[in-house]
């Protein structure tokens, strides 16, 4: 019986051994992590017949960051895992952040080829509607159309104690017929550029009107005008404070809104807050969030999303079944899958331009095989003994 002990000890030794020597190995394997045996001991009624492996556990601790500065590799810390699918279908997670695209603009996996999954945008512009499916994340390349402005917002202020009233008409040739004036670009439905320019006129003290004109329009376009009224705390107070800009060029109007403009006494100063159109614009590249999304990039200086990475998690992420090329697969004792997003709920985070390291920590593992090493010599020394004792007996006459 003792021979069956020692045996057991080192065989047991051996696969710790195996598993040390695992752990070193991928020590520098992305997203890697380590793995740690349990023993049991083995008994027929009260006599100890040695010792068995009860089974080897992964440690799904955070690795190190990494910044790489390539927007396909993702780092992800805390909970969670990538979701991806085979060509037939099959499902598998990992935490190995290094992608590539196919040639039809898909992110995969670099080992083997799995397609990332999340949710794809639709629609123009494109946004992630609420319960999308999930599916292949593809990065469009397709360049992005022209879209006419139609509206915009404008924010500043127009000098309180401004000493120049003006009486005259209008007139924008005659910088002598308004006290201030500030220009905004717009854009047309073919993607052309439209200088807005809005003059601001004080006709009596405290009193104001706006004009604005389509400087590429042709002069029949004319004017827009309206009259502003501020309240006692120099803020806009009326229930319409847009102006219409006429250019037969933007094919219609477009209104201003000219609510974020304030009296005060500072200098007259207004700018644009925010107006919507764009150029057309040349796919350039895309850029991946801490938040999953896919944000593309185009030569007009817009970005817009096209997608958003999902993650899955598991109620026991330590029941995953390991399928190797750091993946593992949905098992009976890891539960069914849930599916969120970056930082929501008890998913962890990502971070785009990085990666997550191996979380083997090599000082415990080198102290762990000289331990085994040890062991499995203290093993082999007790089956040496019993082989000494057996010889004597032998050898009584």
């Amino acid at each position: 019986m003792s021979f069956s002990q020692g045996l057991s000890g080192l065989n047991a030794a051996s696969k710790a051994l195996d598993v040390v020597g695992n752990n070193i190995a991928n020590s520098q394997t992305s997203g890697f992590k380590g793995g740690s045996i349990a023993f049991s001991d083995m008994f027929s009624g009260s006599t100890g017949l040695g010792v068995q492996v009860a089974g080897v556990k992964q440690n799904f601790a955070n690795g190190g960051v990494n910044f790489t500065g390539r927007n396909l590799d993702i780092a992800l810390q805390d909970r969670g895992f990538f979701r991806m699918e085979s060509e037939v279908g099959g499902v598998f997670y990992g935490r190995n952040g290094q992608f590539d695209l196919d040639v039809n603009g898909n992110i995969i996996n670099q080992t083997n080829g799995l397609f990332l999954t999340g949710y794809q945008a639709t629609g123009t512009p494109p946004t992630i509607e609420p319960g999308a499916p999930v599916g292949k994340i593809r990065i469009p390349t397709d360049d992005m159309p022209p879209e006419a402005s139609a509206k915009g917002s404008l924010s500043g202020n127009l000098k309180a104690d401004d000493k120049n009233i003006i009486t005259n008409p209008f007139n924008h040739d005659d910088p002598a017929t308004y006290n201030y004036s500030s220009q905004i670009e717009a854009t047309d439905s073919l993607g052309n550029k439209h200088t807005i320019k809005l003059y601001f006129v004080q006709t009596a003290e405290g009193e104001w009107k706006a004009y604005a004109r389509d400087e590429t329009a042709p002069d029949p376009a004319g004017y827009s005008e309206l009259e502003l009224k501020f309240d006692s705390s120099g803020n806009i107070d009326m229930p319409n404070a847009n102006i219409n800009v006429k250019g037969l060029s933007l094919n219609g109007s477009e209104p201003l809104d000219l609510s974020g403009i304030t009296k005060y006494s500072g200098d007259s100063s207004i700018k644009l807050k925010e107006i919507d159109g764009q150029a057309p614009g040349k796919y350039q590249n895309f850029v991946i969030g801490d938040n999953g999304e896919v944000v593309a990039t185009y030569s007009n200086g817009k970005r817009q999303i096209v997608a958003q990475i999902v993650l899955a998690d598991f109620p026991n992420s330590g029941g995953l079944s390991p399928q190797g090329s750091n993946l593992w697969a949905e098992s009976p004792g890891s539960g069914q899958p849930f599916l969120g997003l970056s930082g929501s709920g008890s998913f962890g985070s990502l971070k785009g331009s990085s990666l997550e390291g191996s979380n083997v920590d090599m000082g415990q593992e080198m102290v762990n095989m000289i331990i085994y090493q040890r062991n499995y010599q203290s093993n082999s020394q007790t089956i040496k003994t019993q082989s000494e004792l057996l010889q004597t007996l032998t050898n009584l006459r």
